[in-house]
């Protein structure tokens, strides 16, 4: 099962640890002089013994997430053991959106569905679209070629391919219903409350996505902290996880369920992003003995809060059966509550109640079946996920 108070041990450096010191940047890969460099006419045996010369073995101890020295391309040995556990745990959760039976969605869509449900389930999907894509942007182009341990890349390129995988899902979803994919993917541009959350990605986006950022300026790397943790806690932890919850609210009342079962398997996997981003935005803190201002924390909860909560009242103007903007709203707090006890911060909303007691249980069901209509093999990868 799935604990959202797992224990976050890092290995490596510690903050009370007064012996690690920054080595300075120069590259352990030191050229070869020229009267070492390989004559086209020596044996094998010999060009690789003289290849090696000067070149000295990478070393776990020697790793670090950002500014590191080590050999990139070398995976082994570890630094990171947790980090290479997510890339094996990330493969067990594997499906596309052709897996799944979607014709019960159609009927009930066009049949059955009210008109405040349909304005759920579409807006729903308008703000989704475009987030998993940012959440692509952020992790390849943004976060990935900055990392210096390439066991945290290789879990981060699963993640960029599932970001792609869920915007598929979106797409086959809106595809599949019968909606029409220009207006609803340009909601995000002409709704206010739907926009407003994407710009303040955009924002935290842009501002580590520029050519010239250097890591070993503090001032960067405190900026490039605050926007990883906004990205794992927030966007992926709170946004994604709760955003999840109107879609699933219509399952628990029999409808929309192949929509609902394909947000299922994205939400395993938007746990192992915002788990992967918290541990390693703590690991970052830890070997650099940084830590980004706490206003500046406290400001990136309450502009998310009152993101969430103008989003809200917009797809929840009108109340649906058991569900309600405000108790979006209140669960949005909860969850982040949560996510700070995971980073080992202020919770920023002491109080917050539970309002969806179902909700965690969307994550840890187990989805064992066997995708007869599209496969010839059993699928059970789902189902054998281990989550410690």
């Amino acid at each position: 099962m799935l604990s959202w108070d797992e224990a976050e041990n890092t290995t490596g450096a510690t903050l009370n640890n007064s012996s690690y010191r920054r080595k300075p940047v120069s590259m352990l890969l030191k050229p070869l002089d020229d009267k070492n460099q390989i004559n086209q006419r020596t044996s094998g045996t010999e060009a690789a013994e003289q290849t090696t010369t000067g070149i000295q073995p990478v070393r776990a101890e020697d790793k670090r997430v950002v500014n590191g020295q080590t050999d990139i391309n070398q995976l082994a040995p570890f630094k990171y053991p947790w980090a290479w556990k997510y890339f094996l745990n990330a493969n067990k959760n594997h499906w596309t959106p052709l897996d799944i039976n979607m014709a019960q969605d159609v009927h009930d869509y066009h049949h059955t569905l009210t008109p405040q449900e349909r304005h759920v389930y579409e807006n729903v999907l308008s703000y989704l679209t475009t987030s998993d894509i940012l959440a692509m942007r952020n992790i390849g182009l943004a976060v990935m070629e900055k990392m210096s341990a390439p066991e945290l890349q290789i879990y981060q390129a699963r993640q960029v391919y599932e970001e792609a995988l869920h915007t598929w899902t979106y797409q086959h979803c809106i595809e599949t219903i019968g909606l029409d994919q220009g207006e609803i993917y340009n909601r995000y541009r002409v709704v206010p409350e739907i926009n407003h959350k994407i710009q303040i990605a955009n924002r935290r986006l842009d501002s580590v996505l520029r050519p010239d950022i250097d890591l070993n300026n503090r001032d960067e790397l405190e900026n490039f902290v605050m926007a990883y943790m906004f990205f794992g806690a927030v966007f992926e932890g709170c946004w994604f996880y709760n955003g999840f919850s109107p879609i699933f609210a219509l399952q628990r009342r029999g409808l929309m369920k192949g929509t609902a079962e394909q947000l299922q398997y994205i939400m395993r996997d938007e746990v192992m992003h915002c788990g992967f981003g918290i541990r390693t935005v703590k690991q970052i803190i830890i070997e650099n003995h940084v830590m980004p201002n706490p206003k500046a924390i406290r400001d990136m909860w309450d502009e998310s809060e009152a993101a969430e909560a103008g989003y809200a009242r917009y797809i929840l103007k009108d109340t649906i059966l058991g569900y309600s903007a405000e108790d979006h709203i209140e669960q949005f707090r909860f969850v982040a509550n949560r996510r700070a006890h995971q980073l080992g911060i202020e919770e920023p909303f002491p109080g917050a109640r539970c309002t969806l007691s179902w909700l965690d249980e969307q994550a840890n069901l187990r989805k064992e079946k066997n995708f007869f209509e599209t496969r010839v093999t059993e699928y059970q990868t789902g189902g054998a996920l281990s989550w410690d």
